[in-house]
């Protein structure tokens, strides 16, 4: 976050999505009896919404399939291939140029296999890969462990050998047996490197605080709770600028002609109904207290009515964005003066009788609402642009926290010309320049309106709102609102034979400005000042800078001993091969010219695959959290290190870290926010050379 927007309207208001340990696929395994001397393994899956649990033959150049493995099977023996069955997906997918198959909601793999000896002793586990919209999982198993005589031998216990066979078992990654949550990564964590000779004595036992090298290295020193701390931190930052917009948007508000015309009479109203001046000094202390309580009430409402998860869901959401870029052009053409959005004057009309048949606080907490249902069609855009700007932080306080700054801003101007009468002699008077205003904010809504159109044409993959179309219509519509401010252009309400004043030359200056800043963006220039809001550069159909990011190492202990050699900071890049969002990031976000800029300069870039099938010289067995399980690949060994030592188990996650291996920023997940990837790439400069 922590950009200021360039329009005189609002904050940046966007915060990376946070990774954590996510648990999206619920298996359970079973051993079915068949008849004769065969049985089914069964492999059943319910998945989470928003999730797919992609199927069996992808290929080696898409995402994890879903595949059977063996460790042991002793007394049976497999019969054609790992089936999968329930309603399964099939779709063209662009990152991967092929078509991939996948389930959502429920899914089923299915191996038989044939009983060759009198018992059997079977150790198997599925393999699979699930993804969603923003991250992907490793490699993740579930297996089946089971032992016994075959139905042949006991045909009289067959029926209670079926009643018996359903078994929990424990999902890789996540769930004890295979792979334990991290609960307490900061704890002690114990390695043992298996033996190549059975009849070895001894046993390589390592303890180190979350070591999984065999060198014992303070690099791989669990840092979940430091890495905690930045993000406490980038939230409580957050709020700031969430009050921060809020108090932006309520001294827009009050230059509008819904709400300036307002004050002078009010604060007159107070004055008159109370001889003593000290009294209506508090009656409008009052007012502007029951101002905030009211627009606080508003923010708190909304997340009651939505919720924090929610609010977030719909802002990433396509066809909420396609809504609210159409709410926003209708509240522009109301701004332009095509029309007037008013609440029902039978509602203002109401609290206001009751507010005079009423006497004490509860009459003027009625006069504050009816200001709120007066003014709305002005506060109401800037309120609705703003609860939807701050829903991005999936914080349960936001919204408040912005109502509370936009609530503030309001009531300054009541309780401060009641203390101060003296000040309204000196203050603007209503007239045209607050239809100036109204109209600046049209244009304004109009270009973020092209921003909430442009999250639902890379959803979709329309291309009808590419980098350069973009570009284009933000340098029409500050262009066309310099040309307005100087008084060339006319609205409906505007007054004529009004020439143009000082302020609005300056502000005429500024937009024509940066609309001519905008035009080298047409040929691919970064424009780092709204890089934020632009669509990634890999849309941009002509670009004369290209830019690649390529990582030097793919081994953390190497890429750390470099780093520390050349004196720089490093950039752990936890991916997969099979990893689509990973590729989005890299396509959208490591192509823009800084960011590769600072990757290929500042940062030594590691890359770790979590899904690397090449076996390790020698297995390890890892005790994490009193669970046991062996490493065998290199992917194995990377996706150990990312949940013990930053407490994440999807991919992609992005992590800074000094020489030592301790964090320089918190974490960084999928988020195609360029301005916000740069920021924090920034910090952990800033925070390495302190």
């Amino acid at each position: 976050m922590k950009k200021l927007f360039l329009s005189v309207f609002i904050l940046v208001l966007s915060i990376a999505a946070n990774a954590q340990m996510v648990d999206p696929v619920h298996f359970t395994s079973q051993l079915n009896m068949l008849s004769g001397d065969e049985a089914e393994i069964v492999f059943s899956a319910k998945i989470d919404k928003g999730w797919h649990l992609y199927s069996t033959d992808l290929g080696n150049d898409g995402p994890i399939s879903a595949t059977f493995n063996i460790n042991r099977m002793d007394g049976a023996k497999t019969v054609g291939k790992l089936t999968p069955k329930g309603k399964e997906i099939s779709q063209f997918d662009k990152m991967f140029g092929m078509k991939l198959r996948f389930f959502e909601g429920n899914a089923k793999f299915v191996q038989r296999i044939k009983f060759t000896k009198d018992t059997y002793d079977i150790d198997c586990y599925l393999e699979y890969g699930a993804c969603n919209d923003e991250m992907c999982m490793p490699p993740s198993q579930v297996s089946l462990i089971k032992k016994g005589k075959t139905p042949a031998v006991q045909p009289a216990a067959k029926e209670a050998g079926r009643a018996g066979e359903m078994t929990e078992t424990a999902k890789d990654d996540k769930i004890a047996k295979d792979e334990a949550v991290i609960g307490d990564a900061d704890g002690e964590t114990q390695i043992v490197v298996a033996q190549t000779d059975s009849a070895a004595a001894k046993t390589d036992t390592i303890k180190t605080a979350g070591n999984g090298s065999s060198e014992g290295s303070s690099l791989w020193e669990p840092v979940i709770t430091e890495l905690k701390a930045y993000d406490d931190n980038a939230m409580d930052n957050s709020l700031f600028y969430i009050l921060l917009a809020g108090l932006a948007g309520g001294f827009l508000a009050l230059l509008t002609p819904c709400v300036w015309p307002i004050i002078p009479m009010t604060v007159s109203f107070f004055l008159k109904r109370n001889k003593e001046r000290s009294k209506a000094v508090r009656e409008a202390v009052t007012y502007g207290v029951s101002i905030v309580v009211i627009y606080v009430l508003l923010g708190l409402v909304v997340t009651i009515l939505f919720g924090a998860s929610a609010l977030n869901a719909l802002s990433t959401n396509a066809v909420f964005n396609i809504f609210f870029c159409l709410l926003l052009l209708v509240f522009a053409a109301s701004f332009f003066g095509a029309f007037e959005i008013t609440l029902p004057s039978s509602w203002s009309n109401k609290i206001d009788q009751k507010s005079e048949n009423t006497s004490g606080m509860l009459s003027i907490f009625l006069m504050a609402f009816t200001l709120t249902l007066v003014s709305f069609s002005c506060t109401g855009p800037i309120i609705g642009f703003l609860l939807v700007a701050v829903s991005t932080q999936n914080s349960y306080i936001a919204p408040a926290v912005g109502m509370l700054g936009f609530a503030i801003a309001l009531a300054i101007p009541f309780t401060l010309f009641a203390m101060f009468p003296s000040l309204l002699k000196s203050a603007p008077k209503s007239g045209g320049w607050m239809n100036v205003v109204k109209v600046v904010l049209g244009f304004v809504e109009i270009a973020f309106a092209l921003k909430f159109l442009s999250v639902a044409d890379l959803a979709y993959g329309w291309h009808i709102l590419d980098r350069e179309v973009f570009i284009s219509l933000w340098i029409v519509i500050f262009g066309l609102m310099g040309v307005y401010l100087l008084g060339w252009l006319k609205f409906p309400h505007d007054d004529e034979g009004n020439r143009t004043n000082v302020p609005q030359f300056f502000l005429a200056l500024i937009s024509l400005a940066f609309a001519i800043y905008m035009v080298p963006g047409l040929w691919g220039a970064p424009l780092k000042a709204i890089s934020a809001f632009a669509p990634p550069m890999n849309t941009q159909d002509f670009n004369l800078q290209k830019s690649a990011v390529e990582a030097e190492y793919t081994d953390y202990d190497e890429g750390m001993a470099a780093a520390a050699r050349m004196g720089k900071p490093v950039m752990v890049d936890f991916t997969g091969f099979g990893c689509v969002n990973c590729r989005k990031m890299e396509a959208a976000v490591w192509t823009d010219p800084q960011v590769a800029d600072m990757l290929n300069k500042d940062y030594v870039l590691i890359s770790l695959y979590v899904d690397d099938k090449t076996p390790l010289k020698e297995p390890v067995t890892v005790i994490e959290n009193g669970q046991q399980r062996t490493l065998k690949t290199v992917g194995d060994k990377w996706s150990y290190l990312e949940r013990t030592k930053v407490g994440a188990n999807t991919q992609p996650v992005y992590v800074l870290l000094d020489n030592d291996g301790k964090p320089l920023n918190g974490l960084r997940s999928y988020d195609e926010d360029i301005a916000e990837y740069v920021d924090f790439l920034r910090k952990g400069l800033e925070n390495y050379r302190k």
